[in-house]
């Protein structure tokens, strides 16, 4: 068989989810390069698979220096599954660097897709899946946090975050504060797992239930987009043109900057113009 680098999804709950071509990648590995080889070796134990000495530690600590390992193993001809404790690899998890280091070094890579806690939250939280953007976890405190906020808060796709139980009550309370609490939202926790459960509503109402019970489990947070801004309307490029008007702006420019900046079709700004001179 060919050198490649194998990236392998595992379950995030149910090990049912495992497919059988997973199954083939982990049993003809030369290397497994895990996350947790306590994790890795119970899965193969599980389906009656061997660990023996092809288990090889790669973690966040770790990936940057174990990534010349990889590599000289691929080199030599081995196949080299990567899998990480839950879900796809490179997906806020170890994996992200062995690719490109492979990429760059012209060794093949494949894919055997399965479970991912983004996609399965996204798809069944109700919201649009059409235009979406994954964040993985959010910085965790000061200015990096309000302008991670912030942004997602104005975004106009769906976006997803990865939050822990003792957080969650925070990122909840911090998007509701951005983006008020009238807008949608599903929070997913303990997914294809026996206690599954998905909760949508709004962000207010996110705050009260999360107030109810002690969270458990991780949580995906499926955040409804920003709704579209409004057009600006004549009295918007009225008040924008007297003002650059008022500051001294000839009334050419005036009029090329308010097109540029209010998104209006330049013959409307020109018409209010207009209508502003003929009042005097």
């Amino acid at each position: 068989m060919t050198a490649a680098l194998i990236l392998v999804g595992t379950p995030i709950g149910n090990l049912g989810d495992l497919t059988p071509r997973a199954v083939d990648a982990l049993a003809t590995a030369d290397t497994i390069a895990c996350e947790d080889t306590r994790r890795t070796r119970a899965l193969l134990s599980h389906l009656g698979l061997p660990a023996g000495k092809r288990l090889l530690a790669v973690h966040d600590h770790n990936e940057a220096v174990e990534v010349a390992n990889v590599l000289a193993r691929l080199d030599k001809g081995e196949r080299v599954v990567v899998v990480t404790d839950a879900g796809m690899p490179g997906i806020s998890d170890p994996g992200e660097r062995l690719v490109a280091a492979a990429a760059a070094a012209n060794h093949q890579i494949e894919v055997v897709p399965g479970p991912s806690a983004l996609i399965a939250a996204l798809v069944v939280s109700g919201l649009s899946t059409s235009r979406f953007c994954f964040e993985g976890f959010l910085p965790r405190k000061g200015t990096a946090r309000a302008r991670r906020v912030a942004e997602v808060a104005a975004d106009l796709r769906t976006t997803v975050v990865f939050e822990a139980p003792h957080r969650v009550r925070q990122t909840v309370g911090d998007l509701a504060g951005a983006a008020g609490d009238t807008r949608r939202v599903a929070l997913a926790r303990e997914l294809t797992k026996m206690h599954e459960e998905v909760w949508r509503g709004t962000l207010g109402g996110a705050i009260e239930h999360l107030s109810t019970k002690e969270p458990r489990g991780e949580y995906v947070v499926v955040l409804d987009g920003a709704p579209p801004p409004q057009p600006a309307g004549e009295t918007d490029v009225e008040a924008a043109l007297r003002a650059r008007l008022d500051a001294g702006t000839d009334k050419r420019s005036a009029i090329t900057e308010v097109t540029a900046t209010l998104g209006v079709p330049k013959r409307v700004v020109y018409d209010v113009a207009l209508r502003i001179s003929q009042r005097g």
